[in-house]
């Protein structure tokens, strides 16, 4: 795999208005070059045909670009489960910021195919006490686990993901709100006998009355609900 080809490529896609806007949206990144997502989505896809394993083992990470590349391979390349998580394991300590870590959830459609085994592993990472680790367990839960099959799971462990950090509390009040709009009646339960800090409880109904998928009356009432 020639190393020196891609990064050339994403050095020559590199735009002014793309670094601005990443540099100010998500100030936590690696440094950055000014890469639009689209272009790094199709060149996950030829490396992860091309032969992943080279390229997550030996591929630097120095820019944000580059990490976030490398979320895209893992959710694209084809492999049995057992390697494709460990090598999400070896990638996942290393995320530092929301956006790497919502672009590596989002990419990761094993959980579609194999969603028992990969619920299991993404457990490991909810009861970890890292801000980064519980946010990638509830935003892998809200892309692939809102539903009937796994919803009371999911909720119970929104209550579990109790790290103080920011992207923590964020990524749990963006699940929970994303699940009413889902399952509404279960997820009504859960607001009305929750233990979500009063920040995150308090995040969880703004994101809702910022929602589309919620009735308007639904909004009342939980406007209504609110702490303090």
């Amino acid at each position: 795999m020639d190393f020196s080809r891609i990064t050339e490529e994403l050095w020559s896609w590199r735009t002014r208005n793309i670094e601005e806007y990443n540099n100010r949206v998500n100030p936590d990144s690696r440094p950055v070059l000014g890469v639009g997502a689209p272009r790094l989505r199709r060149m996950a896809r030829a490396i992860a045909a091309e032969g992943y394993q080279t390229f997550l083992d030996e591929y630097p990470e120095t820019y944000y670009e580059q990490q976030l590349l490398k979320a895209y391979v893992l959710g694209y390349a084809k492999d049995d489960i057992e390697t494709i998580l460990t090598y999400a394991d070896r990638f996942v300590p290393a995320i530092g910021d929301w956006a790497v870590n919502d672009g590596f959830c989002s990419s990761f459609k094993h959980a579609k195919e194999y969603p028992e085994r990969v619920w299991n592993w993404i457990l490991t990472y909810a009861v970890k006490q890292k801000e980064f680790s519980q946010r990638m367990a509830a935003v892998m839960m809200l892309f692939y686990y809102l539903n009937e099959e796994y919803i009371d799971r999911v909720l119970e462990w929104m209550n579990q993901l109790t790290h103080p950090g920011y992207y923590t509390r964020m990524g749990v009040a963006w699940c929970v709100a994303t699940a009413y709009a889902r399952c509404p009646e279960q997820t009504k339960r859960f607001l009305e006998n929750n233990r979500l800090d009063d920040w995150t409880y308090h995040k969880t109904i703004r994101k809702m009355c910022e929602s589309y998928c919620v009735p308007e009356e639904d909004k009342r009432y939980w406007k209504s609900r609110e702490r303090g």
